[in-house]
């Protein structure tokens, strides 16, 4: 037998992976499990999406391999989408790099800037994907605690008090997920100071803008001076129903995104030319778009409400995002076995929130991504 790579054994097979097995044995023997777990979006893009990316695939270079860095028009139309929604000023020749899909920034950042030994700031409960990433580049890494009594914002004075001369990179997502906490202006500006002034590289994984927020979209570069310092991914996955295209990006200045580049060029080459067709139509729709998508997804978080409520779970009404982030009344708080037993009993699947670091113990996480008429049946299931 061939040993895997030491760094292997850093990681464990991502837990949705595992668990969608275990959905699909019980679903083989007869059960239908209603899936709340997964953030995977159910409802089709805007008008016209599909229809242009048809067309492009008839097209003679549609089927021949794409840029590295997206098709001139893709990169205008990402430019102008965060000048229209974010009121931010990108050089699409210069300060954009196509992804597929955010998640493959994480990668491609933490390659280009994280060295063994070098530690990164990574939110606790936060997106599995930052440490799994870090780990396998053997980076050291240092979790900063997010806590409700705070509204899951860093503690920026008791990171102050740490030696942060080998932090190479902090990350942040707000919208948060997955506690849908969201950050103000003069939140975010303090922690672009405070990585200002340590010498970090900040990236603000930002999907989640447009979900159910109250307030107006924030990107890092709506701070001054960010750029020097920052680094924002974003993506159509969440925002027009894309998950699947694998269509996101990063932003940040030149000589940030040429050495993702000299990292992403050896790794994959340019998304399909239809989907980069269709992500330009996506982004060419006007604000309209976001009310009708968060008209249907009020509907579905009042049923989660109505959901926890029969739970006796507790959950904040001004969260963001497409999850209700919720606490275990419970006397025995163990979410997992919550979890497991919620499954058991009423064939519910409802992610626990330790998956996301210890500061989620005690919570679980439910997802939108759901038609009304199967959130409403996972309701009148708690009550039979």
């Amino acid at each position: 037998m061939i040993g895997a790579a030491k760094r292997m054994h850093q990681i464990s097979e991502y837990f949705f992976s595992e668990k969608m097995k275990e959905i699909h044995l019980l679903e083989e023997k007869g059960i239908g499990v209603i899936n709340l777990g997964i953030g995977n979006p159910d409802l089709l893009p805007p008008n016209g999406v599909i229809d242009k990316m048809k067309e492009a695939s008839e097209l003679e270079e549609a089927n021949t391999y794409q840029s590295y860095i997206g098709i001139e028009n893709l990169r205008k139309a990402m430019a102008d989408w965060y000048g229209k929604t974010y009121q931010v000023k990108v050089d699409y020749n210069k300060e954009i790099l196509p992804l597929m899909g955010s998640k493959e920034g994480i990668m491609h950042i933490s390659m280009s800037y994280l060295d063994k030994g070098d530690q990164v700031l990574i939110p606790n409960p936060g997106y599995p994907t930052y440490s799994s990433i870090s780990k396998l580049l053997e980076s050291e890494i240092i979790y900063y605690d997010l806590q409700e009594s705070n509204d899951w914002f860093p503690n920026i004075p008791f990171l102050e008090k740490k030696n942060l001369s080998k932090v190479k990179i902090m990350w942040i997502n707000y919208p948060h997920m997955p506690t849908g906490a969201v950050i103000t202006f003069e939140q975010l500006e303090e922690v672009v100071f405070f990585a200002k002034k340590n010498h970090i590289l900040l990236v603000h994984d930002n999907p989640y803008s447009f979900i159910l927020n109250n307030q107006r979209p924030l990107s890092i570069f709506n701070i001054k001076e960010a750029k020097d310092i920052a680094l924002e991914l974003n993506s159509l996955s969440k925002s027009y129903n894309m998950a699947g295209w694998r269509v996101g990006m990063v932003i940040g200045n030149s000589e940030f995104i040429q050495n993702i580049i000299k990292v992403k060029s050896q790794m994959d080459s340019g998304m399909y030319y239809p989907i980069q067709i269709g992500a330009i139509e996506a982004m060419n729709h006007d604000s309209e778009w976001f009310k009708k998508l968060n008209t249907e997804y009020l509907k579905r978080q009042k049923l989660l409400w109505d959901i926890c409520d029969r739970l006796y779970l507790e959950y904040k009404r001004n969260s963001s995002g497409i999850f209700v982030w919720a606490k275990i009344t419970d006397v025995d708080k163990n979410d997992r076995e919550w979890s497991e037993k919620i499954l058991k009993n009423y064939h519910i699947f409802i992610t626990p929130g330790s998956i996301f670091g210890d500061q989620g113990k005690g919570y679980v996480r439910l997802s939108m991504c759901r038609p009304v008429n199967t959130l409403e049946e996972a309701k009148n299931r708690i009550i039979s």
